[in-house]
């Protein structure tokens, strides 16, 4: 592996045989080092192979501007994020996330947070990103001495989230309007029915979960299989409430739903607002 770059003692660009490009990170790696010369193997601590080009290029303007350290820190909580999904995340974390850190230090360094509106909604949809997000804090604070708000948790659980849809380009803004929706969406049907719903149900964490892919689905303009339409038609007439209310929630969205989408949604508004025994 041979040296093309160096952004410190301690980061490098570096390539192998194959030509294949690297960010190398390790305390020293670069000390008294060219380019050109062998990578010290026995140095390397982290290894970031970023195969979009585009957030690879990014990456590379970010190590220039922003400290190793924080870099190497949100390394780390990436790794442990994707572990604990267990989900594949875009490469574009790692330039948005380590930004985000950045910058969420020099707020916290003037006495200012960047608050979270969505802070509720993202612990109850996301409860697992938002741990993520949690344990990102105590992970900070171990390595840094410095306690971020609790704010942050959630906005790095919305990095986390951004970084499972489509290739990640997004905006956090995208992230955090489906979460908005989602808030809508459960409005739309508590207002229809009159009701308060059982957020301990099962029923209501499978309707989280299929909102949650189904604007996964809007983004990547994906489509569900193709069912037979006597179904829907059946199921219109079974569950018209939970159809009619699935009518208003295509109205909010402002954009027509497939015969497939509109199935799924009706049957899962007809379970969440049952109240029978899970």
């Amino acid at each position: 592996m041979i040296i093309e770059k160096i952004f410190n003692n301690n980061a490098i660009i570096a390539r192998d045989e194959e030509r294949e490009e690297f960010v190398v990170m390790g305390r020293g790696i670069a000390f008294k080092k060219s380019a050109g010369d062998e990578v010290d193997k026995g140095l390397i601590e982290k290894v970031f192979i970023l195969k979009q080009t585009e957030a690879s290029e990014k990456f590379k303007l970010l190590m220039d501007d922003i400290p190793t350290e924080y870099v190497s820190l949100c390394y780390d909580i990436i790794e442990y994020g994707k572990n604990m999904l267990q989900t594949k995340l875009s490469d574009f974390i790692y330039v948005a996330l380590t930004d985000h850190i950045y910058n969420a230090f020099r707020l916290h360094d003037r006495g200012l947070a960047n608050a979270n509106p969505l802070i509720w909604e993202i612990r109850k949809y996301y409860p697992k990103e938002y741990k993520v997000g949690q344990k990102a804090l105590e992970f900070i604070e171990e390595v840094t001495g410095k306690r971020l708000p609790e704010d942050e948790a959630g906005n790095i659980a919305l990095h986390l989230i951004n970084a499972q849809m489509n290739d990640g380009k997004r905006q956090v803004a995208d992230a955090a309007g489906h979460t908005q929706k989602i808030r809508d969406i459960l409005n739309i049907i508590k207002y229809s029915y009159n009701i308060e719903l059982d957020e301990q149900s099962v029923s209501y964490e499978r309707f989280i979960t299929h909102l949650r892919y189904f604007f996964q689905r809007l983004n990547k303009r994906e489509k569900v299989e193709t069912l037979d339409h006597f179904l829907l038609k059946q199921v219109k007439a079974k569950y018209k409430q939970a159809y009619d209310c699935v009518l208003k929630i295509e109205k909010y969205l402002g954009m027509p739903l497939s015969d497939e989408e509109k199935l799924y949604l009706t049957i899962h508004t007809h379970r969440v607002t049952q109240r029978e025994t899970e």
